[in-house]
């Protein structure tokens, strides 16, 4: 899969399971909501009062899985959290995946966005039986 047909893929899907590790050093999976830039930067909002976000500024190393009846995409990378202009950019980019985010935003004091910038991803077709890992970074 190309670069391009990864954003193209990601861009048809708006949950993934997020996963990271918690301070006690295991798993923790949340469903969210995100949208994919051109530059394949993965933006999500959460709130700073959250176990997620907790334990992804204690240990910023995160999985992001979409899939659909035919494909998987697992992503692997760190989430940061922008600010300034690169937090402008990526809200832009989450707002249009989701309006309401907005009104989110507006609403809640403690919102904040993480971006996932992947370094590694992992194609599986199920017609096939193809599986492809790529180094992104």
């Amino acid at each position: 899969m190309t670069r391009g047909g990864l954003v193209a893929f990601l861009r048809k899907h708006k949950l993934c399971v997020e996963t990271s590790v918690h301070a006690g050093g295991g798993p923790q999976a949340a469903v969210v909501g995100y949208a994919c830039t051109d530059e394949l930067e993965l933006v999500f909002d959460t709130v700073t009062t959250s176990r997620k976000y907790r334990n992804l500024k204690a240990d910023p190393r995160c999985a992001i899985v979409v899939w659909d009846e035919a494909v998987t995409v697992q992503l692997e990378g760190v989430a940061d959290e922008p600010t300034g202009e690169e937090l402008e950019r990526l809200r832009a980019c989450y707002f249009v995946a989701y309006p309401d985010g907005r009104d989110r935003l507006r609403d809640w004091a403690d919102l904040t966005y993480l971006r996932v910038r992947p370094q590694w991803a992992r194609y599986s077709d199920f017609a096939t039986g193809a599986i492809t890992e790529v180094a992104l970074s």
